[in-house]
């Protein structure tokens, strides 16, 4: 039996270096500490460099804001320090929303952040007229550089900065705003509680006053057969369906296991 040749010093060299920087990470409790040393790895240019990009992991700065970027949907969204991270559970909004999107259909995507859900819109169906919004500065630029012309990115409080004459036009809302009650704050992580905008988080105290506000004004906004898409809990989707309903709307749920993801979706009658 043939002796398999070992690996190139410089391979066997790279996978120790690879494996030492997931031991660090893992000590440090990142779950994902391989696919983490990988990525940290690939976004470094120099050993100096790659030391303080893992200092600053271990410190609790999320991955995405340290290298600059983060997966989603296949996509590779641009994350500034600072700004709320899409996470993956989020996916499920955005492909739900694609399955009622068609060309031409103007969108809004409320409480954007990044831009990730609206730069995911866009890629899978053009052209579409769409309308990323968020109240923080930050995120309004980060979104700049995600959503792509001739796509609007706007800063303000939900609806408040649309164009007026949009009301009643809009076909498909999406909205990832934030849902955490007020005193799971403390309990989330420390890459989400200390680096994330606490306004990207916490929805009040039962986390859903926002959510409550992107429903009762929806129907304004729709056209008849529109819908608006809301990213939620399993322990709050009975509340989010409420609300949904409450603002005119016909409401349905849908959910991913994988991911632990669920939306409601509310449709404006047709007449």
């Amino acid at each position: 039996m043939s002796v398999p040749n070992p690996p190139p010093p410089n391979r066997t060299l790279f996978i120790s270096q690879q494996e030492s920087i997931a031991a660090t990470l893992r000590a440090a409790g990142c779950v994902f500490a391989e696919e983490e040393a990988a990525v940290l790895m690939e976004a470094t240019i120099s050993p100096s460099e790659l030391a303080r990009m893992i200092e600053r992991r271990i410190t609790g700065e999320p991955l995405e804001s340290i290298v600059g970027w983060a997966e989603f949907c296949g996509l590779r969204i641009r994350i500034d320090p600072g700004v709320f991270v899409p996470r993956r559970r989020t996916e499920f909004l955005a492909t739900q929303a694609c399955s009622l999107l068609e060309p031409g259909y103007r969108v809004v995507d409320l409480c954007c952040g990044s831009g990730a859900v609206g730069a995911v819109l866009q890629s899978k169906v053009s052209p579409i007229d769409l309308y990323a919004i968020d109240v923080e500065p930050a995120a309004v630029r980060c979104a700049l550089r995600n959503i792509s012309a001739p796509g609007h990115v706007l800063e303000g409080d939900l609806y408040d900065c649309l164009p007026h004459e949009l009301h009643g036009q809009i076909n498909v809302i999406v909205a990832n705003a934030p849902y955490v009650p007020t005193d799971s704050i403390r309990l989330m992580p420390p890459e989400a509680r200390l680096h994330e905008p606490l306004i990207s988080l916490d929805g009040g105290i039962d986390g859903l006053d926002v959510q409550r506000r992107v429903a009762a004004d929806a129907a304004t906004w729709l056209e008849p057969g529109g819908h608006l898409l809301i990213e939620t809990s399993a322990e709050q989707v009975e509340r989010t369906f409420e609300s949904v309903t409450q603002g005119g709307l016909r409401a349905r749920t849908a959910s991913l296991d994988a991911t632990s993801a669920t939306v409601v979706i509310g449709t404006k009658p047709a007449h």
